[in-house]
């Protein structure tokens, strides 16, 4: 087992990436090791660590199948409908209220 080695924050050499970094240039890590990690010093819980990998070994992302983006669609469709009136509030529902602002204030509704 070999060790892995250990940059300092935004010490990293050019050719490496996160995950985030591979995302954002439209790559995956496409199954490969993780080739390095990078430590960010925090004071209270210990070092933040983030993997890196080698961006010549990233595969491109695979595009999304139509029936994914169907059941996307519906699932956001899903967290916009009131589950009390059953209306679309054209915003995703926050699951503290449970229910679309009318319904969950009908009092400053009608005071309106």
């Amino acid at each position: 087992m070999s060790t892995l080695p250990v940059y300092r924050w935004r010490l990293a050499p050019d050719g490496l990436a996160t995950r985030r970094q591979l995302r954002a240039l439209g790559m995956r890590p496409g199954g490969q090791d993780v080739a390095a990690q990078v430590e960010r010093p925090r004071r209270r819980r210990g070092p933040l660590v983030a993997y890196l990998y080698a961006v010549e070994q990233a595969k491109p992302v695979r595009p999304m199948a139509p029936a994914k983006w169907a059941a996307l669609a519906k699932a956001n469709a899903a967290r916009r409908t009131c589950p009390q009136c059953g209306r679309d509030a054209g915003y995703v529902i926050p699951t503290a209220l449970g229910a679309c602002g009318a319904c969950a204030y009908p009092e400053e509704q009608r005071a309106a």
